[in-house]
């Protein structure tokens, strides 16, 4: 995992048949910060897909890589000092040839920040 246990930790997995809850806690000193935005950090939009990819990762434990999404929506800036938790949602399903069908959100409190539909496959390393 690229950001789990640094960018973020998980503090609550909750679960059922494909659907999970996590509940995440930001590091405002993650060094990310220091460059995006200088004085006025905000989450980078690439660091949001990662974080539900990860969460993926996690519950399905498989190696993933996003290969199509047509459905992202920023809706709201999340603010690492102000928005120290986070709330994911996942919704998953596995389709022929391993393809991960998902529906994501981001949300900090009632605010929803980050709307994703996507497709990830599994990550096969080459030889």
């Amino acid at each position: 995992m690229i950001l789990k246990d640094d960018f973020y930790t998980i503090t609550e997995l909750t679960g059922e048949e494909h659907a999970v809850r996590a509940t995440l806690e930001l590091n405002p000193e993650h060094r990310i910060f220091k460059g995006h935005f200088p004085g006025q950090p905000v989450v980078p939009g690439i660091c949001m897909i990662q974080i539900i990819k990860e969460i993926l990762q996690t519950v399905t434990t498989k190696s993933l890589m996003l290969k199509q999404s047509d459905h992202i929506k920023f809706l709201s800036v999340i603010d690492p000092a102000a928005d120290q938790q986070v709330q994911a949602d996942v919704q998953y399903s596995c389709k022929e040839k391993d393809e991960w069908i998902v529906a994501a959100t981001l949300r900090c409190g009632e605010r929803i920040c980050f709307k994703l539909k996507a497709v990830f496959v599994l990550f096969l390393f080459p030889d």
